[in-house]
């Protein structure tokens, strides 16, 4: 029902674009005989008239869009097509264009870019890597440019000031990570001039599949650094390779949870010499062990990790890049390193965070293209808010896409691969590979080169001539093998004579995850009408299907029939295989699902900190900003150590003392004098009044000198404590998992315990704010001063 709906909105939308493309067509003739200069003018003429409130950009869309047409065929000689005016369209009102590979999508969105930055409010294009946002910026930022518009790049190692001036440029090329890196970095400084990014408004983002959907279970973190126990970390690595599964842990694939059993607790404690793993005196070990775990059962060499230099690089298992500048927190990189006898680099802890998810949720506009976007469009609905409309081709796609063949063995579906590869190289039509792990692609390569057949490989490892071999991975005789394609940025472009021979064919050596990441690598073929055709051969030992379906599995093999050669000729295989892939695209689903419910939680929290910070370095901070906070934790200490209707022996009251008298420096009491709570109410509210009164008399050098120390310890202060929530919340969500199995929802309950956990923090950084500045008042004023206007009650 809801994909009819859509369906039906996306028709409709459609529809209404292919008449604004008529409008936007009537007008070109116009701005034909326009001159260079008169087409500047009509950018400095919008934006005027945006800043005054006198247009806006339903009145201007159609102007605009003819505008950078005719400003692209002077510029690049690249004139727009009709769908392409489609997918601006798309982009301007905030959702995403699916277009083919070959389509065009980099010149598309230099049209929605120029009409929103027309708002003076700026315009983030988000791209997947460094290659692509510096190669967008210096060609498509050509026409922006020439129409008057500045054009800046967000990339790692830049300046502040080269940060600055990128940002408020009036569109900014940049990778999506760096973008998100910056908002917490801005959130760290201590001073405003350190801040780089200006508020958000409109964002586009390239292969926003890649973006939003594969790297959203991982959040970005900016770690602060400690020592490493390099020697647990090695003695723990050795000890838990006699660790064997089932017998000393439990690994469920489909989850990737690992628990210990009784077993493998009682071979820790024996190792160790201790009584009980899980005494409190014991927790640093079981960390160290639990990582150890982890690192040699959950992270393989070449697929989640290379060693490169004597390096970890993670890999992105989507792209099958290096993720640059990323590692493991909490250890577990650590634990890596010591599995493959490296030396230990310092251990991360969090000291900023956030989910990709919600780091571009604070964009009022969000938009995006990608080849593939209709298989997650609920999800990009639901989080969100924006539809996927699918964008005619501009010419119609030829290309082959042959059923899958599946075999029982993976030594029988590689010698299909090889006899396909070997038939078409014959005659020189072009191959492009496709796997889904460096490791499976140098399985491929080594099979290749006991045939003696030459070819190219295209993976974490070879990074660096990335573009040079996918432009000419289509000429005649050429073999490509490739690990993952999604966002390579780059055409695949057919060479003389190719497309006479049957154009590129793709082969794809295993099904992926998402059938997204299957339909961007098909996709490579059959650009803009090109010839193209590609197949997948599958064995029924891939890991998709072990790890994702293993009882359909097994019964699947009981009534197995194969032909000579190991091809399943069981007509439920294509069947088995779609589904096992939905399983699969479900349960990723639920994890990011569950990464976004746990970070809203934290969201909140995050907004609250950031505000107070934001509070204390940009606003004109007075004394009158300082006592309100006094005044509120002086409220919250009275209701926690002299509750209201208690009697005297229900207080704290020696606690509360001495948090009371560090708080108001004129304040000295003696609670057994009292017999009630509102006396001693009254007392504190006197001493308050007299403080306050103190603090608005001082001098106003020594006023200002209270300010300027006092913001500076408050940030610090801040930091410090969210740091720490930061550690307590992960520590809670370490144990949410077994609060499952009490039939209770543990997102509520993590939202309950984290709410306590946060009003416990806020009021340790009022505290804390409060004692430094009763500390630092006494020490910038007189002590006869203040001794002799106490408040003493004996």
């Amino acid at each position: 029902m809801i994909q009819s709906l859509q369906k039906m909105i996306s028709n409709r939308k459609l529809k209404e674009y292919e008449k604004i493309v008529l409008e936007i067509n009537e007008k070109e003739s116009f701005y034909e005989n326009q001159t260079d200069e008169t087409l500047r003018e009509y950018t400095h003429t919008w934006k005027q008239k945006f800043s005054n409130n006198e247009l806006t950009i339903e009145e201007i869309k159609i102007d605009a869009f003819a505008l950078v047409r005719e400003a692209a065929k002077r510029v690049l000689g690249m004139r727009h097509y009709d769908v392409q005016l489609i997918g601006g369209l798309t982009l301007l009102d905030g959702n995403i264009a699916e277009m083919p590979t070959g389509e065009g999508k980099t010149l598309v969105s230099s049209l929605p870019a120029f009409t929103r930055a027309l708002e003076g409010k700026g315009v983030h294009i988000i791209t997947v890597n460094e290659y692509l946002a510096r190669r967008d910026a210096e060609q498509i930022g050509q026409i922006h440019q020439f129409l008057g518009l500045t054009v800046g790049l967000n990339i790692p190692d830049l300046s502040i000031e080269e940060k600055k001036a990128a940002y408020n440029s009036d569109i900014t090329y940049g990778i999506g990570t760096e973008f998100g890196f910056d908002y917490l970095r801005d959130n760290m400084v201590t001073t405003p001039s350190e801040q780089v990014q200006r508020p958000y408004h409109y964002s586009i983002i390239d292969e926003i599949d890649s973006v939003l959907i594969d790297e959203a279970k991982t959040p970005l973190i900016i770690a602060g650094k400690k020592s490493a126990q390099s020697h647990l970390y090695l003695l723990c690595a050795r000890f838990i390779r006699t660790f064997k599964k089932e017998a000393d842990y439990l690994y469920d694939e489909e989850s990737k949870a690992i628990a210990l059993t009784e077993e493998g607790i009682s071979k820790i404690e024996q190792a160790f010499s201790i009584e009980n793993l899980f005494d409190l005196e014991h927790t640093t070990l079981f960390h160290y062990v639990h990582n150890a775990l982890r690192a040699e059962v959950l992270f393989q060499r070449d697929v989640d990790y290379i060693v490169h230099e004597g390096e970890i690089q993670l890999i992105d298992l989507f792209t099958g890049r290096i993720m640059e500048g990323r590692s493991l927190s909490n250890g577990l990189h650590q634990a890596i390193e010591a599995k493959e006898g490296l030396k230990s680099t310092e251990e991360n802890h969090t000291v900023a965070s956030v989910t990709i998810q919600n780091y571009f949720r604070m964009y009022p506009i969000l938009s995006g293209m990608t080849g593939t976007g209709k298989t997650e469009e609920k999800e990009f609905l639901q989080v969100y808010n924006m539809e996927v409309i699918r964008i005619p081709t501009n010419k119609p796609v030829i290309r082959i896409d042959h059923e899958d063949v599946v075999f029982e063995k993976t030594e029988q579906k590689l010698q299909a691969v090889l006899a396909d590869v070997k038939i078409r190289h014959e005659k020189g039509q072009p191959i492009l590979i496709g796997t889904t792990s460096i490791r499976q692609s140098e399985v491929v390569a080594e099979l290749l080169e006991k045939e003696s057949l030459s070819f190219q490989l295209l993976n974490a490892k070879h990074v660096e001539k990335e573009a040079e071999m996918i432009a000419i991975a289509g000429q005649k005789g050429m073999i490509t093998i490739s690990t993952n394609m999604a966002g390579r940025g780059t055409d695949i472009l057919l060479g003389e004579g190719v497309s006479e021979l049957g154009g590129l064919h793709v082969i794809g050596t295993e099904r992926h995850e998402s059938e997204r990441i299957d339909l961007q690598l098909r996709g490579r073929a059959g650009r803009q009408g090109d010839a193209g055709s590609s197949q997948f051969y599958l064995s029924l030992e891939d890991e998709l299907f072990v790890r994702y379906n293993p009882e359909k599995l097994e019964k699947l093999m009981k009534n197995l029939q194969v032909d000579q050669s190991g091809k399943v000729l069981n007509s439920s295989v294509q069947e088995f295989v779609t589904n096992t892939q939905k399983l699969c695209e479900g349960n990723q689903y639920s994890i990011r699902e569950w990464q976004l419910k746990l970070d809203g939680v934290a969201n909140e929290h995050r907004h609250v900190m950031y505000e107070l910070r934001n509070n204390l370095l940009l606003s004109e901070v007075n004394i009158e900003w300082f006592i309100l906070h006094v005044e509120e934790i002086i409220e919250k200490l009275l209701k926690q150590y002299y509750p209201e209707n208690s009697v005297p022996e229900e207080w704290i009251q020696s606690e509360g003392k001495t948090a009371l008298e560090q708080l108001i420096p004129p304040l000295r009491i003696d609670v057994e004098h009292f017999d009630n709570e509102e006396e001693i109410w009254n007392t504190v509210k006197e001493a308050l009044s007299v403080y306050k009164g103190l603090l608005n008399n001082l001098e106003d050098e020594k006023k200002t000198e209270l300010i300027s120390i006092m913001k500076y310890s408050a940030l610090s202060t801040v930091d410090l404590y969210w740091t720490e929530h930061l550690e307590h919340l992960q520590q809670l969500i370490e144990g949410i998992h077994l609060r499952q199995y009490q039939q209770e929802d543990p997102i509520r309950l993590y939202e309950f315990d984290g709410f306590k956990l946060f009003e416990h923090t806020y009021q340790s950084i009022q505290q804390d704010i409060a004692a430094s500045l009763a500390s630092t008042f006494q020490e910038l004023s007189c002590p006869q001063g203040v001794e002799e206007q106490h408040v003493i009650i004996d």
